[in-house]
């Protein structure tokens, strides 16, 4: 129960409306996409190439019609799929970011490697002759990941949602006298994300040496950094509320006492849960940052948001905070 219901409607409202504009905004992109390609008609081979082997030569030919066809309605499936999970899981601020963010990039990363493959075609009697794309995929990937960072980044959070009634009774409690401070510090990282990272790192830098496409180191480097930021985190739980943040100092996520409703111990099934491992957005818009399997601290807050994180000893940490959650109410 909560002071009342107006922040809860807004943060719908807003909801809808990020859902919305997302949408329609990465269907616009795909669209002019499109057009652009259009406009180059009278410039490009018949059929165009649309699939390049590993030596960087065009294996795959079809006419423009069915290869913009196809692009917009791929494009068109993910940003209806991503802009509706966003409308419909977006209870929290970083699940309306995550969202957001996706979709723009989805939109913009297709939009921009469909007019790449094409650019690389203009003037040609015969598609056979295109060069290499493997810049024109790298500016695609770096050109389509910038703005959506800044989707997620200018979008505004959640406004106070302060919570009117105690915690749980059920829930766990640690014995701690009114004057007595407290603070509850936890670590976690590794897992099977970081070695699926590594992987992928791996073989993007193997595939630029081997073809020669050196825009991919690029992408190698921007994925270790994703990873460095992702796969290591300290919670601490204290007079404030639960912290979660980086090793690398961001992302960073916090959760106030006056938004407690209740801390618990769950066990986390990444893949199933939040199809993965990292900082995610599961069923029914839970926020996760999961990097392992098994047990978990569940905090569950006013306006229908939770966060998962999996965390060694997160007994003690749920009892802690529901502790500091229960006295901060009796000391307003």
């Amino acid at each position: 129960m909560t002071t009342g219901t107006a922040p809860a409607r807004d943060t719908r409202r807003r909801t809808r409306l990020v859902g919305l504009t997302v949408t329609i905004v990465g269907l616009v992109i795909l669209a002019v996409a499109a057009a652009v390609a259009l406009s180059w008609r009278g410039d490009l081979p018949d059929p165009v190439a649309t699939h390049w082997g590993a030596q960087g030569s065009p294996d795959g030919f079809m006419s423009l019609g069915a290869f913009l066809w196809a692009g917009f309605g791929l494009g068109a499936l993910l940003v209806l799929g991503f802009g509706a999970v966003t409308t419909l899981w977006g209870q929290s601020a970083v699940s309306r970011r995550i969202g957001a963010a996706t979709t723009i990039w989805v939109a913009l990363f297709l939009a921009l490697v469909q007019l790449g493959a094409l650019h690389a075609q203009l003037g040609l009697a015969d598609a056979r002759g295109a060069g290499d794309i493997g810049g024109a995929i790298t500016l695609a990937t770096v050109g389509s990941l910038l703005p959506a960072v800044l989707v997620g980044l200018l979008l505004p959070g959640d406004p106070p949602q302060p919570a009117a009634a105690p915690v749980s009774p059920e829930a766990s409690r640690v014995p701690l006298a009114a004057s007595e401070r407290a603070v509850w510090i936890g670590h976690t990282g590794a897992g099977p994300g970081i070695v699926l990272g590594a992987v992928a790192i791996i073989f993007l830098v193997t595939l630029a040496v081997i073809i020669g496409v050196w825009g991919l180191l690029i992408v190698a480097a921007l994925l270790a950094g994703v990873f460095v930021g992702m796969f290591a985190f300290t919670v601490r739980v204290d007079e404030t509320g639960l912290l979660v943040r980086s090793s690398a100092g961001w992302p960073r996520t916090r959760v106030p006492l006056d938004e407690v409703l209740r801390a618990s111990v769950v066990q986390v099934h990444p893949l199933r849960e939040f199809g993965g491992w990292g900082w995610r957005v599961g069923r029914g818009g839970r926020v996760g940052i999961v990097l392992r399997a098994g047990e978990g601290l569940l905090v569950e807050r006013t306006g229908g948001r939770s966060i998962v994180v999996t965390v060694a000893d997160a007994g003690t940490a749920a009892a802690l905070l529901n502790t500091l959650a229960d006295r901060h109410r009796h000391a307003r």
